[in-house]
């Protein structure tokens, strides 16, 4: 998919450049996008339920994700109002939740619409990619290694758990994880990657 022509994806309003620099290249990219275009329906599913039942502790923790996901895509202005959602909903502010959802669902409704060629084409799998499968095996062996204080082997797992398309969020701390592995410092970098994990799909 190296020859896909991205300025497609810049004519549907998002900013292809922010979305480049957080997942890392074209290919990983263009799967990213494939991702937040699947991942639509269940996660609408689940912040309407959350809001409808008054879960506002899931809500916030559901439009932070779509925050993040929204951003990472390049998609920033949609980002801006899930943030806002997240905000109000850490202060509890439900009339700002009920002000501002209507606006953030449609808007994601209409990028998912949007992103329906690409959504349904060829799943894009980035070199270095790996699947969720794939990677909740690696942080279970990792945590093994961890475990060993298996040095060598632990930082050549985790190298290969950020093959894993993570959200920002999760990126920066497998890369703090990283950084204690490279310092010894077992239990701290275990600590994070069973933080992380749940966020393996």
């Amino acid at each position: 998919m190296s020859d896909f022509d991205l300025s497609s994806v810049s004519a549907l309003g998002l900013d292809v450049e922010t979305g480049l620099s957080f997942t890392g290249g074209r290919d990983r990219y263009l799967s990213a996008l494939q991702r937040y275009y699947k991942s639509y329906e269940a996660n609408r599913e689940k912040v309407e339920a959350a809001l409808s039942s008054s879960d506002i502790e899931n809500y916030t923790i559901l439009v932070h994700a779509l925050k993040s996901n929204s951003k990472m895509i390049g998609a920033g202005e949609l980002g801006s109002l899930f943030e806002e959602l997240e905000m109000a909903g850490k202060a509890g502010d439900i009339a700002k939740i009920n002000a501002v959802h209507p606006t953030a669902i449609a808007g994601y409704e209409a990028l998912h619409e949007k992103l329906t060629p690409i959504g349904e084409m060829e799943q894009v799998q980035a070199a270095g990619e790996i699947s969720g499968a794939e990677a909740k095996e690696t942080a279970e062996a990792l945590l093994t290694a961890l475990d060993d204080f298996d040095d060598e082997l632990s930082a050549k797992l985790a190298t290969k758990l950020s093959g894993y398309p993570f959200r920002i969020t999760q990126k920066s701390r497998l890369k703090e994880a990283t950084e204690y592995i490279s310092d010894f410092m077992y239990d701290e970098a275990a600590e994070i990657i069973r933080e992380i994990m749940p966020a393996i799909e």
